[in-house]
């Protein structure tokens, strides 16, 4: 299938990746692919003409390793247990050294939800979202779930920055700002329609910031007897119930690069949303966020998620529920283009603007 696109934008299947979930792109156009399982893939010169054929990078022992991200120096993975670093330097077409395991984000085993582990870097601080164990069960497992921890680049100091986020899957900076951004797919069994899905900026608030999960949820409403929601964040961008941000991404094109969107697609966040498994569904999409630095151009609604973004990418469900593919992970490139991944089928997609409708 090909993504419904707004006028002037095409498509390209470019590679197919089994389970593909995060992405990573380096200087060079190679693309990075975290999977669900234990391998890290990579398309050679992704915005190519012909890009080379998806083929593994680096094996991983700890499976889901569904987080990417290229970093001061290295390929950072992240697992189910361990956070990993392997050097890297542009055009490496072969890992350096082994992985290294710098930071342990679960000991729990695979419990019933969440065990993928995002990725994040800022201003010399790496970040790594650990959902929780489950819908909205207290005390956790581990300390470390529903949190967001910051380490520094070989994994000392690990600490929350965000805490009580009940899965923090979408971790995306703004380079504007150097925030870094979640998207938190909220608990279920609660009032039809609600909570609402998130998109805020960690870094922007006092730390560790707290999101109040089990407890409270969207504008510090409580939805558990006893707590005091006055002090949790707010969070300043909404979407519908259980659609699932799974990945984000601050569109930035390099003043030079051959293939820009134009503004009105440009210099706000692209969300991937998963679609829900709730009845009835909710269709899988990639969302724009039209943005001000830190602040979305629309305030909150908390009476409509659906005005704060727009649909950019679309028709991966038919009217019958049928689902085509499930985005997961975007990233830019250097030449302009993005690149949307899909866990269902494995496709691997490069998104152009060539202005021809």
């Amino acid at each position: 299938m090909i993504p419904m696109l707004p006028p002037g934008f095409t498509a390209t299947v470019i590679a197919h990746v089994d389970g593909a979930r995060e992405l990573a792109v380096a200087p060079n156009g190679d693309l990075f692919v975290g999977t669900g399982g234990e391998d890290v893939y990579v398309v050679e010169r992704a915005e190519a003409p012909v890009p080379a054929t998806a083929r593994v990078f680096v094996h991983i022992a700890d499976a889901p390793v569904a987080g990417v991200l290229l970093a001061g120096g290295a390929l950072y993975a992240g697992g189910q247990f361990h956070v990993w670093r392997i050097p890297y330097r542009t055009g490496d077409r072969k890992p350096e050294a082994a992985p290294q395991a710098i930071a342990h984000v679960r000991t729990s085993g695979r419990a019933r939800d969440h065990d993928t582990t995002s990725l994040a870097f800022s201003e010399g601080v790496l970040y790594a979202s650990v959902g929780s164990s489950c819908n909205n069960c207290m005390p956790e497992l581990d300390d470390t779930r529903a949190t967001v921890q910051a380490m520094a680049p070989n994994g000392h100091g690990m600490h929350p920055a965000a805490v009580r986020i009940r899965n923090a899957i979408a971790l995306a900076t703004d380079p504007a700002t150097g925030n870094v951004w979640a998207g938190v797919a909220g608990q279920d069994e609660l009032e039809r329609g609600h909570p609402y899905e998130i998109f805020d900026p960690i870094t922007a608030h006092r730390p560790p910031a707290d999101y109040g999960w089990p407890a409270c949820v969207e504008n510090r409403k409580p939805v558990r007897a006893g707590f005091d929601c006055g002090q949790v964040v707010v969070p300043r961008v909404v979407f519908p119930a259980y659609i699932t941000p799974i990945g984000a991404v601050f569109y930035t094109p390099a003043p030079a690069a051959l293939h820009p969107f134009p503004r009105e697609w440009s210099g706000g966040a692209f969300v991937t949303l998963h679609g829900s498994w709730h009845q009835p569904l909710v269709a899988p999409l990639v969302a724009y966020v039209p943005m001000l630095r830190d602040e979305p151009l629309r305030a909150v609604s908390w009476t409509d998620p659906l005005l704060q973004w727009r649909t950019f990418a679309g028709g991966f469900q038919d009217a019958n529920g049928i689902r085509g593919a499930r985005p997961t992970g975007i990233a830019e490139g250097p030449e302009g283009d993005l690149f949307l991944s899909d866990d269902q089928s494995g496709t691997i997609w490069r998104i152009r603007h060539t202005g021809l409708s």
